[in-house]
């Protein structure tokens, strides 16, 4: 059964009796009936988590109010941080790449054969490798070069254009470069990042190469929310595929760049789909 627009409530704050009866009988009082229902306490820091969505069909408060109706009934009370979300509107994505497109064809299968209701309006890269992929999807395709001279005025000219393409979200499908703090701040946990990991971890250009040499056994991939600390933004999804002393390097960067997709994919669908809430540096992850 699908629902032509549902309300989606984040919730966070301290934890106190009472906060799911309220936020339930608040719903079912105005009329909406609630299709999900997921919730978390963190016992040690006292903090409640929710999340919470309802159908509107024969909610009796027009949409334009019901923010102002839940800091009224809700929010006052309890003293919450939260954000309503509704499902009807669709997201604006725009992805960041460099010369490797394997998360960026990804990430536009899954939009072009509508797993994702989502709209891509933009592309930008700071190589020309992406251009000619973008025209095969019918993309705004945008070629800003970076170099230490013009960093500052080419990550203006993205701003603008995100800007201006209202977007809502920001995917670095293997975009490598450093992002400035203002950029970051201008998009505060808007930004989703993907990279490898080992175990042992091995930095450097050729880290493949490295973990043939040393044997590893294991592959990682973690997809995150970017901050100013490189790599160590609050974490959305990870995963491990095994390897053993029968993969040689090409077969190592090909497991490695299939579970780079994936894990990209899922963490970008948890945020679209509102099950994401960023509390300090790390992340709830909702059912």
């Amino acid at each position: 059964m699908s629902f032509s627009n549902e309300a989606i409530l984040l919730i966070h704050c301290e934890d106190k009796p009472g906060i799911i009866a309220a936020v339930t009988n608040y719903i079912l009082k105005h009329g909406g009936n609630i299709l999900d229902l997921d919730q978390h306490t963190d016992s040690e820091k006292q903090r409640f988590y929710m999340r919470v969505s309802w159908d509107l069909q024969d909610f009796d408060i027009p949409e334009e109010e019901i923010e102002t109706h839940i800091e009224e009934e809700l929010g006052d009370s309890f003293n919450m941080n939260w954000k309503l979300h509704f499902s009807k509107k669709r997201q604006k994505l725009a992805i960041f790449v460099s010369k490797q497109q394997h998360c960026l064809y990804d990430i536009l299968a899954r939009w072009q054969t509508k797993e994702w209701e989502v709209d891509i309006p933009l592309i930008i890269s700071n190589h020309e490798y992406a251009g000619e992929t973008a025209e095969k999807f019918g993309i705004e395709f945008h070629h800003l070069p970076i170099s230490k001279e013009n960093k500052k005025e080419q990550e203006a000219e993205q701003v603008g254009l995100l800007k201006e393409k209202e977007i809502d979200l920001i995917v670095l499908a293997r975009y490598m470069q450093i992002l400035s703090s203002d950029f970051i701040d201008e998009f505060r946990n808007q930004i989703i990042n993907i990279h490898h990991s080992f175990l042992p971890a091995f930095p450097g250009a050729r880290p493949y190469h490295s973990a043939y040499e040393r044997g590893v056994k294991i592959i990682g991939a973690t997809s995150h929310y970017v901050t100013e600390d490189l790599d160590e933004g609050p974490i959305i999804e990870q995963d491990i595929v095994h390897v053993t002393h029968r993969d040689d390097v090409d077969s190592l960067v090909r497991k490695g760049r299939d579970l780079e997709t994936l894990v990209l994919s899922r963490a970008v669908w948890k945020h679209i789909q509102r099950k994401t809430l960023v509390t300090a540096n790390r992340t709830i992850i909702f059912n």
